[in-house]
This record gives C-alpha cells, structure tokens and sequence, in this order.
C-alpha cells in the first residue's frame, strides 16, 4: 500500500528544516497555485517573507541535477548584478536544500508583483520586458558561462517534420478526431515552406527558455520578478524574445504589433537587433513548439497547454502574413 503525504505533511516538514537551518520561525503559510507539479508558498517569518519551492520527485526526473545548479548560480549571479530575480539562500553552499524528511526545495525571496494574463501587458511592461530580457541575454552571455557548447534545440530537417506531421495525421485520423485534420493539414503545409537557412542558427547563447507570463510578474509600469530559472541552458537567444512577445501580444486572436515594437524597442536598448529578427525568431519558435503541443491529444489540453497550442495555431495560420505584419520592426 503506498503512502500518500499531503501537501499539509510536505509544509510541516520545510517548516521544521528551515527553522533549523535558517532560524527564522514561521508565521504564516499561503499557497501559491502556480506552476506544475511542485509545491510553492509565500511564508511570513520574524525574519522577512520568503517563498519555498518544493521540487515534485517525478518533475525532478525530468532536469539534469547539475544543470539545474548551474541556472541557479547564474540566476545569482543576475540577481546581483540587478537583473528583478528571486534572490536564492543557500544552506552548507548549497540552493537546492534537502528537507530532514527527504524532499528538494528552494528557499528565496518573496517578490512583489502581478501575474498578467497572457496578451494583457501594457505598453510600459512590453516595453520593460524587453529592456529587461536584454539586459538577462548580455549579462547572461558576458563571457562568464566559457567553454564549447551546442544549442538545446537541434531544429530538424524539413523532411524529417514533414514526416511526424504526417504520422500525426494518421493518428488522428484513425481515431476519428476529423475535426483535427484542418489543423494538422495546416501545419504540413507551413512545414513545406519552411528553409532552415532563414533562421539564425549561429546565434547561440544562454537563455532563459521559459519566459511566458506565467514567470514573470509586473508592477503596473515595469517588470518587477522574472521567476523560474530551471530551464535556463545554452540555447538560442531569440526563442526567449519570440516567447515573451507571443505571450505578451497575443489576446486570443489580435496580435498587437504596438505592443511588440514597444518589446523591441527596449530589448533594443541592451542588444542590438537586425531588421527582421523578430519574424524569424517567431518562426523558429513555431518550428520547434508546434510538435509540443499540436497533436492528437490537443482536445483535452488544460490550462498553460491550451494556451500554447493557440499560440502555435496562430503562428501557422498567420506565417505568411508575420513578413507584412512585422517587416518594419
């Protein structure tokens, strides 16, 4: 018979751990119900008010223990150099803490701020989420972080897409999902036009790689946390703006395009960017995320999934016209 803890258990137990090796006692406890699968409060102490991240024991399987180390030295390190981040605390050196009862968790600063909804910035945030992811990409790609290293996202050939859109296809169609094949066949056709030689693949560098909405949070001119540096890895750059501006533009289906010239007006003040940046940058994104999240199973999708799917839907049935709609930025 297994042995389920409850969350009430989990809390207790990072409680009992941080007031021995923090000092600080607690007085109170919120949930925060964001994010998937690890548990997060805001706890009010005699000492100040921090958040607590547990790590889920199945989520945890999916990172690279000494990847995940490094992104939090660099979130440090940007912290420091004052870049609006959590700041970590460490127990014997180390930020990924080990509770007296066997669970991973994270002690770091509580952040003031709102969550906005996906396409609902204003102009001003835009504007300093570009500043701001700019600032993340320069100091982030400062030299510190040397050393020989490949992208995360190897893009595959055309041919190779071409064939898993098709795979899809038969899925769905063999489950007698119809009302599904319009999108896959969209998706395919997309696919066809596709020239990897258009996307900037010599532009690598280290990048956040999970900058939506969710991870950040806004005061009502600026940003005032980027959360959730587990994904940070060398990758490409221009899929962190692409996935700022998508999340940040799009309001179901009206991208506001002075929303994304005021991101890349700010982004522009930190790196500097060459016309047309952004449209093969929201391309690449679209060829690297469409597979995640349009497939046969997209009919059930919840939450953060749902969104990402309508981004990508977007995206394709938009590709042609991104060129006219964004050839001046």
């Amino acid at each position: 018979m297994d042995f389920v803890i409850t969350e009430e258990a989990v809390l207790n137990d990072l409680i009992n751990t941080c007031n021995c090796y923090f000092g600080f006692k607690v007085l109170d406890a919120t949930p925060i119900k964001r994010g998937w699968l690890n548990l997060k409060w805001k706890i009010t102490t005699d000492s100040g008010v921090f958040l607590i991240k547990q790590f889920n024991k199945e989520r945890y399987k999916l990172y690279h223990h000494e990847e995940l180390l490094l992104a939090f030295s660099q979130q440090m390190r940007l912290h420091s150099r004052g870049l609006p981040c959590p700041k970590l605390y460490s127990h014997e050196g180390q930020f990924l803490i080990v509770s007296e009862k066997g669970e991973l968790f994270m002690l770091m600063d509580y952040c003031k701020g709102t969550v906005i909804p996906p396409g609902k910035l204003n102009v001003h945030q835009m504007y300093d989420l570009g500043r701001v992811t700019g600032n993340m990409h320069q100091l982030l790609n400062d030299g510190t972080l040397s050393g020989k290293r490949y992208p995360e996202f190897i893009p595959p050939s055309r041919e190779e897409r071409l064939t898993h859109w098709e795979s899809v296809w038969n899925h769905v169609n063999n489950t007698g999902k119809s009302d599904l094949l319009p999108i896959l066949e969209t998706q395919y056709k997309v696919t066809e036009t596709i020239n990897l030689g258009d996307f900037k693949l010599n532009e690598t560098g280290w990048a956040h790689r999970d900058l939506w909405v969710d991870n950040l949070l806004f005061e009502e001119k600026k940003v005032s946390a980027v959360l959730d540096f587990d994904r940070m890895k060398y990758d490409y750059p221009q899929l962190d703006v692409a996935r700022a501006v998508i999340s940040g533009a799009l309001d179901e289906n009206n991208f506001n395009v002075p929303l994304v010239e005021a991101f890349i007006e700010g982004y522009s003040e930190q790196r500097f960017l060459e016309k047309g940046f952004i449209i093969s940058s929201l391309k690449m994104l679209w060829f690297m995320e469409s597979t995640w999240w349009i497939n046969s199973s997209m009919d059930q999708h919840k939450g953060p999934p749902k969104r990402f799917a309508k981004e990508m839907l977007w995206l394709a049935e938009n590709f042609k016209e991104l060129d006219s709609m964004l050839g001046d930025i």
